[in-house]
């Protein structure tokens, strides 16, 4: 049942993309600044409440009303589980950005490639070389990818109901809002990197699966750990063995370099690693759901 939950949220969110998105994410935005203002008194323990009023609530609701649904009809969990993973499902989030990247550099439309960078990074691409545009745009991919579709998958499967997805994204939402609020946002770091701590070592295993194994294997051993955020650090890190590409490395800005470490081995990024990478992480994907199968029929044996 959960694995075709799967498929049918993702056919459908390929199919009709969530048009109101922003509003959703403007509802989420309220409600983790309402509790922000009503607990952040600068103390871990305020967060702690705060965080666990935002995450507990929904995915224990999430569960109960699955499990009564399931009562009533396993054809109504079933949709109510399409549903939630259609809402926190967010494939086509960043790969509109990603597919407009490419279509922009196909045509030799530097400048536009630029743009669509900077709105998904939220700042000024304009200064940025071809070459930084593409390693960029993969490495936002990779990291979304994971953020997006592997991990909610990861915990979906591994909770009952949509409890897992629910939470998985929450506690990544309240992460990005929360994470740079000192004390109180200590909980919401935490949380998150222990739900991160296994996923990011499932998506890293499937990039290494269908791409270059050897060298994504290498890669997450030798340089993961040398990037700014490591448990995101393994997913590029795989992700860059894997499709033999160089990510990482020092960024031009307008006064000067920003140091970063060197992530994969091969070539240097260019336009059609971007195919690369958007293929990299829809055969992870296939696999994922593959995987799923025979173990959802040896299950039946």
């Amino acid at each position: 049942m959960g694995t075709l939950a799967i498929i049918l949220a993702l056919l459908l969110e390929q199919w009709r993309p969530l048009g109101d998105r922003k509003a959703l994410h403007a509802a989420l935005l309220q409600w983790a600044g309402s509790l922000e203002t009503s607990f952040n008194a600068g103390e871990e323990r305020h967060g702690t409440i705060a965080w666990l009023l935002a995450v507990l609530p929904p995915a224990l609701g999430a569960l109960l009303v699955h499990h009564l649904l399931g009562k009533l009809s396993p054809l109504l969990a079933l949709a109510f589980d399409v549903g939630a993973l259609y809402l926190t499902l967010g494939f086509r989030q960043f790969s509109h950005f990603f597919t407009g990247i490419q279509v922009a550099l196909r045509e030799a439309d530097e400048d536009r490639a630029r743009e669509l960078l900077g709105a998904w990074r939220g700042e000024s691409a304009a200064h940025r070389s071809r070459e930084e545009v593409v390693r960029l745009a993969i490495e936002e991919g990779l990291a979304a990818s994971h953020r997006h579709v592997f991990g909610v998958l990861f915990w979906y499967v591994l909770l009952p109901g949509p409890a897992g997805a629910i939470l998985y994204r929450l506690t990544v939402f309240l992460r990005h809002r929360w994470g740079g609020l000192g004390a109180f946002g200590r909980t919401a770091e935490r949380a998150c990197a222990l739900l991160d701590w296994p996923a990011v070592r499932v998506t890293a295993a499937f990039f290494a699966a269908v791409g270059d194994f050897e060298d994504a294997v290498y890669c997450w051993r030798t340089q993961a750990r040398a990037w700014p955020d490591p448990q995101i650090g393994i997913v590029l890190a795989s992700g860059a063995g894997a499709l033999g590409v160089r990510l990482g490395m020092p960024l031009r800005e307008i006064d000067g370099f920003v140091a970063r470490p060197e992530l994969g081995i091969g070539e240097p990024a260019d336009a059609p690693f971007l195919d690369s990478a958007l293929g990299l992480v829809w055969r992870a994907l296939v696999l994922f759901v593959a995987l799923l199968i025979v173990l959802g029929a040896a299950r039946l044996l």
